[in-house]
């Protein structure tokens, strides 16, 4: 063998020891990427978040990126009736909170008419909001602040009643369920012997006329009723044609004693000895709206949506949870600060009812989209904790 070749077979041997080497070094770096690669999957996929469950918090450790992967993680389960804040699909980091309601039946009897609502209330006082009835114009067969029960919840709404007695008429409003009670709000006092045209057992309904036909008394003492007034009370602040029972008015009554004349037993004759009112009336106050709605304001959709974008961010909520805002008030009034609901009163961007209720942020409620936008922002939180919570209440019930 010549000496070049034998040179050229030393280099060989020479060389192969170190691509030896070399390839297990490069071997040994893959292992080692894939091993931090599968640490660092393992610490982002793995999560330990509180779930308030029913209003039950519940510590949940599991793997997963989304909200709805971690709850099948912890097994817990949800329909598509439930409310899920931060909803399913969305992206959940560690130490977040998740709140879950699960939806149930309630059976419902609103003036004597059986329903069967799904809500995802905790409360009587939620359920009743839940469906749009308001505090103060209500009767409820349990208090507000109590849990759901398995029974019917009996709901009375405020009525009109049309009561004729003592050659007056009484125009009073009751929230009662019976003839009785509603009577006894209005504040007319029966006495022994009167007739009432409508059995005081019976259902009170809207519109519902009483005639009260005052019995004979030979005694010395009558009570009467006293009619109560009507105030307006003007509000720059609510929008005309608003009305609004702010105290409802109640009946108040007159003690009269007579002086009795009689001829052979017979009441012949009667005198007034004194007529006082033992219990004053209480005058009836309505609200009324005189504020013009403007329909000149120049605050485009775009505009306000910039605004509502910043306003978000500023409270921490990103471009998921200002995805869900932009999409419930696209569907509540199109991003428009005059949008009103003639129906209901609802007014501005976030569909305040009744709009009045921004003034609580600002006197421009009307007109001014930052001023709707931060009662709008201020409820969500309150009510939701996030847009997205707000957006999936409106996906399951049709209003927020």
């Amino acid at each position: 063998m010549s000496a070049a070749r034998r040179s050229t077979t030393h280099r060989r041997r020479a060389a192969a020891p170190a691509r030896r080497r070399a390839g297990r070094v490069l071997t040994q770096a893959l292992v080692l990427a894939l091993v931090a690669g599968a640490t660092s999957a393992f610490a982002v996929l793995h999560k330990d978040v509180v779930v308030d469950v029913d209003g039950t918090p519940v510590q949940v450790e599991g793997f997963g990126r989304t909200v709805g992967q971690v709850l099948r993680a912890g097994g817990i389960e949800t329909g598509e009736r439930d409310l899920v804040v931060p909803a399913l699909d969305q992206a959940v980091g560690q130490g977040e909170q998740i709140v879950v309601r699960h939806a149930r039946q309630l059976q419902v009897d609103v003036d004597g008419t059986p329903r069967t609502v799904w809500t995802t209330a905790l409360t009587v006082g939620e359920a009743v909001e839940a469906l749009g009835l308001r505090e103060g114009e209500v009767r409820l067969s349990a208090s507000r602040s109590s849990s759901l029960g398995r029974g019917t919840l009996h709901v009375s709404t405020l009525k009109e009643i049309h009561l004729v007695v003592d050659g007056q008429v009484i125009d009073g409003v009751s929230t009662a369920a019976t003839v009785r009670d509603a009577l006894r709000d209005i504040g007319l006092v029966l006495n022994e012997g009167d007739q009432v045209s409508v059995p005081l057992d019976a259902a009170s309904v809207d519109g519902l006329a009483v005639l009260v036909t005052r019995g004979d008394s030979s005694g010395e003492v009558v009570t009467e009723a006293v009619p109560f007034e009507t105030e307006e009370v003007e509000d720059a602040s609510l929008p005309k044609g608003t009305r609004i029972i702010t105290q409802t008015g109640r009946a108040g009554v007159r003690t009269t004693t007579y002086e009795l004349e009689r001829v052979g037993g017979v009441v012949v004759g009667r005198t007034v000895v004194t007529s006082v009112i033992t219990t004053p009336p209480r005058d009836q106050v309505v609200t009324v709206g005189t504020a013009d709605m403007p329909t000149d304001v120049n605050v485009s959709p775009g505009t306000a949506q910039a605004l509502g974008k910043q306003m978000a961010a500023a409270r921490g909520w990103g471009d998921d949870q200002f995805a869900c805002l932009l999409t419930l008030w696209q569907k509540e009034s199109g991003w428009r600060v005059n949008a009103e609901n003639r129906s209901s009163g609802a007014y501005g961007i976030p569909q305040a009812l009744p709009g009045s209720k921004m003034a609580s942020v600002a006197p421009d409620w009307r007109t001014n989209p930052e001023t709707q936008i931060t009662w709008g922002l201020n409820y969500i939180k309150s009510r939701y904790s996030t847009p997205c919570g707000a957006w999936s209440s409106f996906l399951s019930q049709g209003w927020y």
